[in-house]
């Protein structure tokens, strides 16, 4: 056994699959005893919030505030709210004004603005602009002044008898230190269309979506493994038996089956658990196959004979003269097992056909979820593409690893 372990650590391919895979399940062991709490809960109002650290714009404003004075400041408060079209549009409006802008680049945000302050004029009226179109630049034109303008910002609140009574004034020099806010929080993923932590719901959905795995995995292995032990060695009848049902589970595609059992079970029953019941019982039929060729290479060998001769029963028979023969074999079905049951239940989540939504998180239902909410249309990336990329690494580690121990237990590939 220590022989067969250094063997296999000793695979480049399997060390690093074990690597990820670990990185993996430490990532969604220690993550929810920092950051507690319900996955599910949303902690957000609008949708698909972008990653980053927010702070309370209500908070900071009763901050103490030091003055600084940035020389890049008023710059950077332009760009952040001239966007690509609006700069586009006023390059529109100086050219059909005929003001010369060759060689301007709409990015340059200094000679933008130089040329617009210089040239624009709210009572001009270009040909071909309709009244809308005008009113959008007076409407632009007054947001950039009040931009470049600076000045103070009053605040106001109502008091016990509901006037409004000033209770702070704020100026463009004015800065909070984020620790000094109350409340500031980071979303490392930004959220989702419920508004909630995607972080933290992908983390709950990689957990679950490993169990899945898992159940699935040992589920299709323990069927196909017990099938193929007794059809390879008993052969005859219990052979044909076995292989007819085998090929009726192989006629009709595996997906098909689990497609059609998961839509008869119901939405309410569709748990988790169930869910990798179902994939595991449709599919262990390769396994089934693989393990009853192996055994039947090895049913005939001289120690299974003397086994025979001796009287043993056929489980013990089963048990210790054929199952340590193949049994790296059953390790690497296993784990493909589990690689196919992420990826089985992810198909199934997208079709809606997944676990019960208001339990658990998974990898699929969060897949499912970004593409009802449009957001690869709309550019909400982090809804989706973490998601992808776990599921692609998981995947990725399992075959890896699974590669590594075909290297280190099939003799053809040494």
């Amino acid at each position: 056994m220590k022989n067969t372990l250094r063997q296999v650590f000793h695979s480049s391919k399997f060390v690093a699959g074990f690597i990820i895979f670990v990185g993996i399940l430490l990532l969604i062991t220690f993550y929810p005893l920092f950051h507690p709490g319900n996955p599910l809960d949303m902690i957000g109002v609008g949708t698909f919030a972008e990653p980053g650290t927010y702070v309370s714009l209500y908070d900071s404003v009763g901050t103490d505030t030091e003055t600084l004075k940035l020389p890049d400041a008023a710059d950077k408060r332009l760009d952040a709210v001239l966007g690509k079209e609006d700069r586009i549009k006023m390059v529109a409006w100086l050219s059909a004004m005929e003001v010369d802008i060759e060689g301007l680049d709409y990015m340059d945000t200094e000679a933008l603005m130089d040329l617009w302050r210089a040239n624009y004029d709210d009572s001009a009226r270009p040909n071909g602009m309709t009244k809308a179109e005008r009113n959008y630049y007076k409407r632009l034109n007054e947001s950039l002044s009040s931009m470049g303008a600076g000045g103070q910002m009053k605040v106001f609140e109502n008091d016990a008898a509901g006037e409004e009574q000033q209770i702070a004034t704020i100026t463009p020099e004015d800065y909070v230190n984020v620790k000094n806010v109350a409340n500031t929080k980071t979303l490392v993923l930004g959220t989702d269309n419920f508004g909630r932590d995607v972080l933290k719901e992908m983390v709950s959905a990689t957990r679950t979506s490993i169990m899945i795995g898992l159940i699935a995995g040992v589920v299709a292995t323990a069927i196909g493994l017990l099938l193929g032990l007794l059809s390879g060695y008993m052969g005859g009848f219990v052979d044909d038996a076995i292989m007819f049902i085998t090929n009726l589970f192989t006629v009709v595609p595996s997906f098909i089956l689990l497609i059609l059992i998961s839509y008869s079970i119901g939405q309410e029953q569709r748990g988790a658990s169930v869910v990798a019941l179902v994939i595991g019982l449709t599919s262990w039929t390769w396994t089934c196959r693989s393990v009853r060729s192996q055994v039947i290479s090895l049913r005939n060998r001289d120690h299974v004979n003397l086994s025979k001769l001796s009287g043993h029963s056929l489980a013990r028979i089963l048990l210790t003269d054929i199952l340590p023969y193949i049994a790296s074999y059953v390790v690497m079905a296993f784990i493909l097992q589990v690689s196919s049951g992420i990826l089985s239940e992810a198909q199934l989540s997208l079709l809606g056909l997944g676990p019960k939504t208001t339990e658990v998180p998974t990898l699929g239902l969060m897949m499912n979820w970004a593409m009802l909410y449009s957001a690869h249309l709309n550019g909400s990336w982090w809804a989706y593409f973490p998601v992808i990329l776990m599921i692609t690494l998981i995947s990725f580690s399992l075959n890896l690893m699974n590669t590594g121990l075909d290297q280190v237990f099939n003799p053809t590939l040494r």
